[in-house]
């Protein structure tokens, strides 16, 4: 029989406004909220040791695919994905039907099938601290008619994810995922049925699928309101950092996004005035670091020239000091954003972020 979880709680420390910082409190340490997840496959944030992302701040990482605590030596926090979106990418090559979903494996071709229980034995044998139900990731776009077959088929997956995962003691805490596409109603009918069960946090599925920038916030607008306010908020797969701040500004505590370490496999690098791209010819000379306003190790250390002569000989120590670069811009952010909050200035910080090009800039 799996460890019985220590019980998860959260509470909200401060608020300006709709953000608020918070502290999560899980098996494996406690997480301060707002908070942004690196995102790892293979037991692994790509490129990174669990050392060098604790000295970056990471105090919990998400994980698509297949970790363990001791395996990966990472002794914090861990939120596994169920599995939902990446079925969810492998669309041409899926069946859905209410027991689940079975597809063809993009490795090998093999028949897989993926059930709610499949799902969640599979995160308990991981003895992650957050585990996530098993749901339909709605497409976008799609119709009232679609989205609701797939919400609806995402709440009865998530009540047999619950009673499935809690059928005896859990090692950690399953989160469900409110669904509904781009429609208000089926998102309030989503967290309706999810109220069936005490789920100690909710998800926002659905979103950063492709819909525009105002489309999201105006789902976010009618859905934050109406989410428990004592239970931790977690938005997926978002985004680039004025979309954490609009989101944090709304009473959003959770985020995962593999943007940060992507960007910097394709050369494209955050810094407080843009994403620049280290390829471009303009950076063949340049003697000063990414970022003048960065306190990270390779901002200190090293010069644009440099790294883009690593990306030219695609040089692996380039990648690393690229990816170090963007996760100490992200988590940095993520500091100042509590900070700005408890201190009453959350605004201001965000009038800033959203003032950042979010396009890389122009060059040569």
């Amino acid at each position: 029989m799996s460890a019985v979880a220590a019980p998860m709680h959260f509470a909200v420390t401060a608020v300006d406004g709709s953000a608020r910082c918070g502290r999560l409190q899980l098996p494996h340490g406690a997480v301060d909220t707002p908070v942004f997840m690196p995102v790892g496959t293979y037991g692994t944030v790509k490129g990174m040791t669990p050392q060098e992302l604790e000295a970056l701040g990471a105090q919990i990482v998400s994980l698509h695919r297949d970790a363990l605590h001791g395996f990966m030596g990472w002794p914090h926090p861990i939120l596994t994905d169920s599995g939902g979106f990446q079925v969810f990418s492998l669309a041409t090559l899926r069946q859905i039907d209410e027991d689940g979903v079975r597809f063809r494996s993009p490795v090998d071709g093999s028949s897989v099938q993926m059930r709610p229980e499949t799902a969640m034995d599979v995160q308990r044998a991981l003895a992650s601290d957050i585990a996530m139900a098993f749901d339909d990731c709605t497409a976008y776009p799609a119709t009232e008619a679609q989205a609701r077959e797939s919400m609806q088929r995402s709440m009865r997956w998530a009540l047999r994810s619950y009673d499935h995962y809690y059928r005896e003691p859990a090692p950690g805490h399953l989160f469900a995922i409110v669904q509904g596409g781009m429609y208000d109603a089926l998102r309030q009918e989503s967290i309706e049925a999810l109220a069936q069960r005490d789920f100690p946090g909710l998800a926002i599925g659905g979103l950063a699928v492709g819909e525009p920038e105002a489309e999201r916030l105006q789902v976010l607008d009618g859905l934050l309101p109406r989410m428990p306010a004592d239970r931790p908020r977690y938005l997926m797969g978002v985004g680039y950092p004025q979309d954490i701040v609009a989101a944090v500004a709304r009473g959003v505590d959770m985020f995962d996004c593999v943007m940060p370490t992507r960007h910097a496999r394709n050369g494209h690098l955050f810094t407080s005035s843009g994403i620049i791209n280290i390829r471009n010819a303009a950076h063949q000379r340049d003697t000063g670091p990414i970022d003048p306003d960065c306190g990270c190790s390779t901002c200190r250390s090293y010069s644009r020239a440099y790294l883009r002569h690593l990306d030219q000989c695609n040089e692996i120590l380039g990648v690393r000091l690229t990816t170090l670069h963007n996760l100490h811009f992200y988590l940095n952010l993520m500091r100042e954003i509590r900070r700005a909050i408890a201190a009453g200035s959350f605004a201001a910080l965000a009038a800033r972020i959203l003032a950042i090009p979010r396009r890389q800039s122009a060059g040569p």
